[in-house]
């Protein structure tokens, strides 16, 4: 199971289409409080799972998002993404929990090599 959760539509669609090809389950937000509110976020028993998460998104931000979950002890490898990094925002979201950040654009088969490299090691926490 693949959480995606970018403000852009044609990013959420064409992740969609990534990683569906691949066979894998996708559920996609265009916000951090959509997949707050999806209650079948939290039913990952059994499902191994990963949130592609953008950074920067109108309400809270990708970081904040992170910064939620963890405080809340829910434990989900991430990813995120994001078109503006520095040390600093790299810093914080990796203190937050995130396994990988990557800049846009990303090129589709280092996207889905990090992903798998992510469920792999979380499969092996």
């Amino acid at each position: 199971m693949i959480y995606i959760v970018d403000d852009d539509d044609a990013v959420r669609d064409s992740t969609r289409a990534l990683f569906e090809a691949y066979g894998l389950t996708v559920r996609d937000y265009p916000s951090a409080n959509h997949f707050l509110d999806d209650d079948r976020t939290r039913e990952r028993d059994g499902l191994s799972c990963c949130l592609l998460l953008d950074l920067h998104m109108p309400g809270m931000s990708g970081a904040e998002l992170l910064e939620h979950l963890k405080e809340s002890e829910i434990s989900l490898p991430t990813v995120v993404l994001t078109g503006r990094a520095d040390a600093q925002l790299r810093e914080r979201v990796m203190r937050a929990g995130a396994r990988a950040l990557l800049e846009k654009p990303v090129n589709s088969e280092d996207l889905a090599q990090t992903i798998r490299q992510v469920l792999m090691d979380h499969a092996a926490d």
